[in-house]
């Protein structure tokens, strides 16, 4: 439902919200528009990159970018044209994950990182929420094993 509204409201063709599990130095989607599953190490990527700086990127020419994983598109057989990657803070100013929009048409702008800066801010305690309730219930099954 988020990826949805994201993608109706900026005019992009697909949406990703990604998870970090900094204990693994490890991102996941499982909100990716046409894929199963994706994980990319905080090493790598553009949205590994956005974890590291901790600060909206925005790329019109992604295979001009050399953190840019051409795998990725290679697995897919997705053509990436732009991206914006937007990190998304916990209550506590820690990065719990990066909100990325693909290809809207035009390119990205600074105006579209404002807004999805907003909507990262919009969604966190959602996932944030997610995230406890995750951490509690595998605390939980590992007490009746």
């Amino acid at each position: 439902m988020i990826s949805e509204y994201a993608k109706e409201v900026s005019g992009a063709e697909r949406c990703s919200i990604f998870i970090y599990n900094p204990k693994i130095q490890m991102l996941w989607t499982r909100l990716a528009d046409g894929i199963e599953k994706i994980m990319v190490h905080v090493d790598d990527g553009i949205v590994g990159s956005t974890v590291r700086e901790g600060k909206p990127i925005l790329v019109n020419n992604p295979y001009d970018d050399e953190r840019f994983l051409h795998t990725i598109d290679n697995k897919t057989g997705f053509v990436t044209e732009n991206i914006a990657s937007i990190p998304i803070f916990d209550s506590k100013r820690h990065i719990i994950g990066v909100f990325q929009l693909l290809n809207k048409p035009e390119g990205f702008s600074s105006e579209d990182a404002k807004f999805m800066i907003f909507f990262a801010h919009y969604i966190s305690g959602y996932l944030e929420l997610a995230m406890l309730f995750d951490d509690g219930a595998s605390l939980l099954n590992k007490g009746t094993e």
